[in-house]
């Protein structure tokens, strides 16, 4: 991964860590499911203006759509749903752990389903070093609650399979420019949302606040609009994999902007996860150092 790719990488990790704070503050007089509709909705007329203002169009109807609503379907509605739904139940922290399984269920799919992203094993050692700093970083007592509201944690778990079997899925979407992909995707989620938000909220009914509407607005234009840009434009270049690392680097930002926002104290438990999340990283790209290759130096040092 070029540094620039990666430094996109962080700046994509940074923007999702700041919107479950913007999550936390908009459901707090939005229910879930039109916060799930309001973000895609708005985000999508967003990028579909910056989008004409550069000349460029939405493809016609055809097979391209039909990615369109599986990306719509797998990376925004189901796992939007299931993740803000699961979080009444269920303590954040759990949820986090629970959904730094996706970069685990991606290297299994893309083993199977790509024939550039093998499994290695230094993408193994990678994908666990990156899990045991998002456990060091939330700490293991969030652990205690695994077992109860099952339902709950199950739900947190098939968002992130959803997040993974997105991932491998949008890497057929390599030839579509990522600025009409992300359109693409954020209309096809707000459709799909729609009709459930219409259904159990009754947003005609709901009287929110400015400061839930103003969380809202930022989701949508920072953590769906920008981020889904961002996503489609890493996709080709790292791979879905390298992709999927994100999710590690979401817990790790959200205490930075705690940090810088809140007020909140670094543990030092926040700086050994970040190393360790760096080190997985590094050994998902095949870049932790090999033992072979150190012995093999230190033969040719001693008979020098």
């Amino acid at each position: 991964m070029s540094l620039r790719n990666f430094v996109i990488l962080l700046l994509l990790g940074l923007i999702w860590g700041a919107s479950f704070l913007f999550i936390k503050v908009a459901v707090a007089t939005i229910p879930p499911l039109s916060v799930a509709f309001g973000r895609t909705a708005l985000a999508a007329v967003l990028l579909y203006l910056v989008l004409r203002s550069r000349g460029l169009t939405m493809p016609g109807w055809g097979p391209v759509w039909g990615s369109f609503l599986l990306m719509g379907f797998f990376n925004g509605a189901v796992p939007y749903t299931l993740i803000t739904w699961a979080e009444i139940h269920i303590d954040s922290g759990l949820a986090a752990i629970l959904n730094a399984l996706m970069p685990l269920f991606t290297v299994l799919l893309a083993h199977v389903f790509t024939g550039d992203e093998r499994l290695t094993w230094a993408k193994v050692v990678g994908i666990v070093l990156g899990f045991l700093g998002v456990l060091t970083l939330i700490g293991p007592a969030a652990l205690k609650g695994l077992g109860k509201d099952v339902v709950a944690q199950l739900a947190v778990m098939a968002a992130a399979l959803c997040y993974a079997i997105a991932i491998i899925y949008g890497q057929r979407l390599k030839e579509v420019t990522p600025l009409v992909s992300a359109t693409g995707q954020l209309f096809c989620a707000a459709f799909l949302t729609l009709p459930m938000s219409l259904v159990f909220d009754a947003p005609w009914t709901l009287a929110p606040s400015f400061i839930s509407v103003g969380a809202l607005t930022c989701l949508s234009l920072l953590g769906t609009a920008l981020a889904y840009r961002l996503y489609y434009y890493l996709l080709p270049r790292i791979g879905s994999t390298n992709l999927s690392l994100v999710t590690y680097l979401i817990p790790i930002t959200g205490v930075f902007w705690g940090a810088l926002l809140l007020g909140e104290r670094l543990h030092w438990s926040a700086f050994l996860a970040l190393g360790l999340i760096l080190a997985g990283i590094s050994g998902v790209n095949n870049r932790l150092p090999k033992l072979g290759s150190a012995r093999k130096m230190s033969v040719e040092t001693t008979a020098k």
